[in-house]
This record gives structure tokens, C-alpha cells and sequence, in this order.
């Protein structure tokens, strides 16, 4: 496996043999609840950073890390190629306890924090999938994926985890099976040569409605993306 330096990753690819579709696994048990020290979980290869052994360094960077992350603001100058109104995302890895990822998207900014957090910016109108999963000592907690549209100024806007200040939410999935039927979704979307974040944004509402009410979700074609670009034309 080729390891990568902290914040050159990009987004993760589901449907490989080394996919988002396999739900991470935390290494802490009930019977065996010791400092993890586990090596770099397969996702964290594309996600981009890069964890050692070094227990000891480590337990006291991350001391070091959650107190300068409570303290970060995000700095954005009102300049032409920096613009106010982007939307910042807050990623965090910490392998088998929280590990948060994006899907799809295309960040205009890719700030590293520190090793454990990065903070990718979206401009308004961009779209992107945000992975978010969680565990204790007893197994997953909490396994998220949200579709979201980054918001303009003044525009009303939805306040969702990891997301400053928010965005309009078209799909909400939790529970790892829902989550991998959604993976799926976007799989089906990019084997026709389609990037997801320039999809139908109602492809991603209809793959909510129809997972919400234990329904398959209709798949993307080709004619339907190039009927979303004449609509979209008309409304620019």
C-alpha cells in the first residue's frame, strides 16, 4: 500500500477493493480497551494522512491538537481569488475512533490544520458528499453521509456537523447500510462518465426519498444528465 504525506490526498474512490463501501473498523474491544495503536486504515490513504506508532508523541499532539483546533477560525480575506462567502468543511481523522472523509467534490481551498484536520472550502453552487463515521470502545456509533450544496451569501441555509456556516441538504442517510446503498448510488453515477458533483442536484433528493422509504433508487442516465444541463443553461 502506497502511504502519502498529510493533506495530499483527495477524495475517496467507493467501489474499489479498497473502498469506503467496508464499514471502518474501530480496534478497540470491551476485553481490550488499550491506547490505539493501530496502522493507517485503508481510506486514510486516500484521505491523506499519515498516522505513526509513537504512542507517547502521539497522545501528547493530540493534547496539543484539540486545543488548537477548539481555538481555529478558519482566516478568509475578501479578495477576488479568496472570496467571503465559501463554505468551509471540517475534516477529521483519527483512525478507529473518527474518521470523516468527502466522497465527491471539487474544493476550491485545502487547508491543513494540523495532522489530524483539514479544512476543504466550496464555492456557492458546488456540491459535495461528506462521510462522517464514529466509534467507542463497543463498536460504530454513528455512520453519516450527507449531499450537500454550498450556499451563497444571504441565502438561507441548513446548519449541519462539520459545515460552516451550513448548506442546502439534499440527501441525509444514517446507518451503515443506507450509507453504502447511497456509495452505490454515486458508483453508478461516475461508470457513465459523470463527475457526481455536477449531477442533477434532484437525482441526490430522489436517492433520499426512495432510501427513506425502503425503495431502490432510480439510476442516472446519460439523457437525464444532458436534460439537467439545458435546464440549467435556460436558468443561467
Amino acid at each position: 500500500m502506497r502511504l502519502v504525506l498529510s493533506g495530499t490526498g483527495g477524495v475517496v474512490p467507493s467501489g474499489t477493493r479498497e473502498s469506503c463501501y467496508r464499514e471502518p473498523k474501530t480496534s478497540r474491544k470491551p476485553q481490550n480497551s488499550s491506547p490505539f495503536r493501530g496502522s493507517n486504515y485503508t481510506n486514510n490513504e486516500s484521505y491523506g494522512f499519515f498516522l505513526t506508532h509513537r504512542q507517547a508523541v502521539d497522545e501528547a499532539r493530540d493534547r496539543r491538537d484539540h486545543t488548537a483546533s477548539s481555538l481555529f477560525k478558519p482566516a478568509v480575506q475578501d479578495k477576488g481569488d479568496n472570496p467571503p462567502d465559501l463554505t468551509h468543511v471540517s475534516l477529521t481523522w483519527i483512525a478507529g475512533k473518527r474518521e470523516e472523509w468527502l466522497r465527491f467534490g471539487a474544493p476550491v481551498r485545502d487547508r491543513i490544520v494540523n495532522r489530524r484536520t483539514r479544512i476543504a472550502s466550496f464555492r456557492p453552487g458546488a456540491i459535495f458528499a461528506l462521510v462522517r463515521w464514529a466509534a467507542n470502545d463497543f463498536g460504530t456509533i454513528a455512520s453519516h453521509i450527507d449531499i450537500v450544496r454550498a450556499m451563497g451569501r444571504y441565502e438561507a441555509c441548513t446548519t449541519l456537523p462539520c459545515i460552516d456556516p451550513g448548506g442546502e441538504l439534499l440527501l441525509h442517510v444514517a446507518g451503515w447500510p443506507k450509507v453504502s446503498q447511497v456509495l452505490h448510488a454515486i458508483d453508478t453515477v461516475e461508470a457513465i462518465g459523470i463527475d457526481a458533483h455536477v449531477a442533477d442536484p434532484d437525482h441526490w433528493r430522489q436517492v433520499h426519498h426512495r432510501i427513506a422509504a425502503g425503495q431502490l433508487p432510480s439510476e442516472y442516465s446519460s439523457c437525464r444528465h444532458r436534460a439537467w444541463l439545458k435546464r440549467k443553461a435556460v436558468w443561467q
